[in-house]
């Protein structure tokens, strides 16, 4: 896939005047944050433009929408530009696209390595950490003035998709584009105390419970847990509140591979997978029609929560297994 340059996606953008952003459904930090900051900056340069949404913000996110955000498909009226952002394929605003394909010109921007291309104009760069980092680059391209609004959102898409700067997609450009962003006015302290110091008591419990069930298979290297529509019936909890509990079995002494199950409806499970230092997810969520990064990456299988269990831990254990023999091969 050809990519555009930054410069002709910035020219495009300001050379329209009704512009719609698309972050993927469940928004995480990265897509909400990369979003928000766009749209923002677009509106500087006096254009309409709204982050279209289909779904609810988990609500330690919902610092960030503003008044930027809207479910509302009619409002700019028709597009000239519709910009998807840290999306790796169109299933990712189902419900969106027909909006997003209506735009005289659509734009891809992206970090994804599974990403494909599905826009007039496209910017993926795998390499990045965060489609923060780009839209960061963007907005330079724009020669827009970063307010101190963008500078948190910004931090707040990179933090989030480099695990607070401590997963292997963090490089030295992370840093300087975080440097860059406390030049800017950037309150790091108030992001992460909203990211991650605003917790409900029904969270916490729903990670308790869901934590309380963790699986450990393929000799001690990988683990998963799952969340059921039960739990969070007996909770209180929503799914949303189901975030960061990847995480908490990824850092689990000796684990390599992480896995969390979400029973989204009958015989619908969104699977996420997290990776420490052996093993590629993106390959593993590749085998069920999802996609993602070599360390963090998702999929939908529509079966029975038993069965799709069966299924990952089948397909993570082989993903060691292979990558064993390519050590023992070097």
């Amino acid at each position: 896939m050809k990519n555009n340059t930054l410069a002709e996606i910035a020219a495009r953008l300001l050379s329209a005047e009704r512009i719609l952003l698309f972050p993927h459904v469940r928004a995480d930090g990265d897509a909400l944050g990369s979003a928000v900051s766009l749209c923002a900056a677009l509106r500087e340069k006096r254009r309409q433009a709204y982050v279209l949404l289909e779904d609810e913000i988990a609500e330690n996110l919902r610092f960030l929408m503003g008044d930027y955000c809207t479910t509302d498909c009619s409002a700019v009226g028709k597009p000239d530009v519709c910009v998807s952002v840290d999306c790796s394929d169109v299933d990712r605003f189902e419900k969106r696209r027909d909006v997003f394909f209506s735009a005289d010109c659509k734009i891809c921007i992206d970090h994804h390595v599974t990403t494909g291309s599905f826009g007039d104009m496209n910017y993926i760069d795998p390499e990045a950490a965060a489609t923060g980092e780009l839209i960061y680059e963007l907005l330079v391209q724009m020669s827009a003035e970063i307010t101190p609004f963008m500078a948190d959102a910004l931090y707040a898409a990179i933090e989030t998709d480099t695990g607070g700067f401590r997963y292997s997609n963090t490089t030295r450009r992370s840093h300087l584009i975080t440097a860059a962003l406390f030049d800017s006015g950037l309150d790091s302290c108030r992001v992460c105390n909203e990211i991650y110091d605003s917790m409900r008591g029904e969270q916490l419990t729903l990670h308790a419970e869901a934590l309380s069930g963790m699986r450990t298979f393929a000799g001690g290297q990988a683990n998963l847990a799952c969340v059921t529509r039960e739990m969070l019936q007996n909770t209180g909890a929503d799914m949303s509140e189901s975030e960061g509990i990847v995480e908490k079995l990824r850092s689990i002494r000796g684990i390599e591979i992480s896995v969390l199950l979400k029973e989204e409806d009958e015989n619908v499970i969104k699977v996420s997978m997290r990776a420490k230092s052996r093993g590629d997810v993106a390959v593993i969520s590749q085998k069920f029609g999802g996609g993602g990064h070599k360390k963090a990456a998702g999929c939908t299988i529509r079966l029975p929560m038993e069965e799709a269990c069966r299924q990952i831990i089948d397909a993570v254990e082989e993903e060691l297994e292979k990558e064993c023999s390519q050590c023992a091969k070097e």
